[in-house]
């Protein structure tokens, strides 16, 4: 799993795809993470913990 956010996130989908690897899971978080206040950054590290959590617990 990775984490990467909104303005990257099709280009990592397609890089995954072009690697063999159409069906890696991202955490897609709000962008951009450099101007972000220590709650959004929190904000950010929640929701990629649901997904990861999600990917690990689930499947």
């Amino acid at each position: 799993m990775s984490i990467m956010t909104s303005a990257f996130a099709d280009a990592a989908e397609l890089m995954a795809l072009v690697q063999g690897v159409p069906d890696h899971r991202f955490a897609v978080i709000e962008h951009p993470i450099a101007s972000a206040d220590t709650g959004g950054l929190r904000e950010r590290a929640e929701v990629a913990a649901a997904v990861f959590a999600e990917v690990v617990l689930v499947g």
